[in-house]
């Protein structure tokens, strides 16, 4: 049983040695352990502080970029809603100037072919005309042969005249 039962003079140096290392311990290690276990638990709050901030701070940001977002979409929607009716005025304008062009075109060529119309009757009446004096030309020659002939034509002339 000795080795469990400690010996009294082991027991009073173990004690005096006990309380020199706490002295010192106290005295040189203490004060600085307490002081750098408070300065990293302030730091440490600090820094839970500031993660705390900082993630409001980015809760913030994401509601920003959001709302900018949604700001941005609306704009883009306004854009195109403005473009779509640019593009729908210039396609009205680019039709109604395309109608007015061919109704112009149309015109000019209803009076190119009345033009042309008239003056092919003009050349025709003209032809018609010639043929007729040929006609009558060479009918009267025949008929002014025979003096007989004559005066029964001028007789029917005559005639004519007085019924106009």
């Amino acid at each position: 049983m000795g080795l469990v039962t400690p010996n009294p003079g082991t027991f009073f140096w173990m004690l005096i040695i006990f309380g020199i290392v706490v002295f010192i311990l106290r005295k040189f290690a203490w004060v600085p352990i307490l002081t750098a276990l408070k300065d990293r638990e302030e730091s440490i709050a600090s820094a839970l502080n500031s993660a705390e901030e900082a993630k409001k701070e980015v809760a913030n940001l994401k509601a920003d970029n959001d709302k900018i977002i949604l700001e941005a979409r609306k704009e883009k929607d306004i854009i195109l809603k403005e473009a779509k009716v640019i593009k729908e005025k210039i396609v009205a304008e680019a039709k109604e100037k395309a109608t007015q062009e061919t109704q112009k075109s149309i015109v000019q060529a209803r009076q190119q072919i009345q033009a042309e119309k008239n003056a092919a009757i003009t050349e025709i009446k003209k032809q018609v005309a010639d043929l007729s004096i040929l006609i009558a030309e060479k009918v009267i020659k025949k008929e002014l042969s025979n003096p007989g002939e004559q005066e029964k034509m001028v007789d029917g002339l005559i005639d004519d005249i007085k019924l106009n």
